[in-house]
């Protein structure tokens, strides 16, 4: 059940972060994985999971520049 929360949480993120950097999903997801977010999301122990979805794309977004 975890999983396939994270996995929703992380495909709204990236059409998010796509809005948000004017690019397509593809190129998005690409860009999403390659981040310490990306990671540091993937990893329960830092807690990245229980923020909103606004504060995680705009955590990579700081991450980018």
């Amino acid at each position: 059940m975890r999983d396939v929360v994270l996995w929703r949480k992380q495909s709204h993120i990236i059409m998010m972060l796509a809005d948000a950097l004017k690019i397509d999903g593809e190129q998005a997801l690409d860009l999403f994985y390659s981040t310490k977010t990306y990671q540091q999301l993937s990893d329960p122990k830092y807690g990245l999971h229980l923020m909103s979805d606004q504060y995680i794309v705009d955590d990579v977004l700081m991450e980018l520049k």
